[in-house]
């Protein structure tokens, strides 16, 4: 536990210096309220919207407001550790950027909930069908759309 708890520290650290970085050269300053919102979203295990994360927020910062949420949310997203998504709702979602980590997602049309999962086949197969068509894949996005399990169940198709 204690290991785990010392990646996840050093993971954070590194993120805080990337995203204070890319603040200086905006001439930007780092404040409390960058800071808290930073680590709600490294903590944040979803991929979550401005108004969710700022609901979180409110809660534990009640001075916070919702543009500073959605500012640091698109900072986070411009200085590369977070990536914007949309899932065919009316929502801008951000989840963490991780390196060399790719992932692609299952959206449920019913409950909205996001299932991330990889599959080496798929990957493969992609670089196989862009190499016999002579196309260089810079970056691919894979979006599967339907029903979650639950609401497979419960709702009638």
């Amino acid at each position: 536990m204690k290991k785990i708890f010392i990646i996840i520290f050093n993971i954070m650290t590194q993120t805080k210096k990337v995203f204070i970085e890319s603040l200086k050269q905006k001439n930007l300053k780092w404040s409390q309220q960058r800071e808290f919102i930073l680590d709600l979203f490294l903590t944040t295990q979803r991929h979550v919207s401005t108004e969710e994360l700022y609901q979180i927020a409110v809660k534990k910062f009640p001075q916070i407001g919702y543009s500073t949420v959605h500012r640091t949310l698109k900072l986070l997203s411009e200085c590369g550790l977070a990536s914007e998504r949309h899932f065919g709702d009316r929502y801008t979602r951000f989840e963490k950027k991780q390196k060399d980590q790719h992932h692609d997602h299952l959206i449920c049309t019913h409950c909205g909930k996001i299932i991330e999962f990889e599959s080496n086949k798929i990957e493969n197969l992609q670089e196989s069908i862009a190499k016999q068509k002579g196309f260089k894949v810079t970056h691919h996005r894979l979006e599967l759309y339907g029903l979650c399990s639950h609401c497979k169940k419960t709702t009638k198709v």
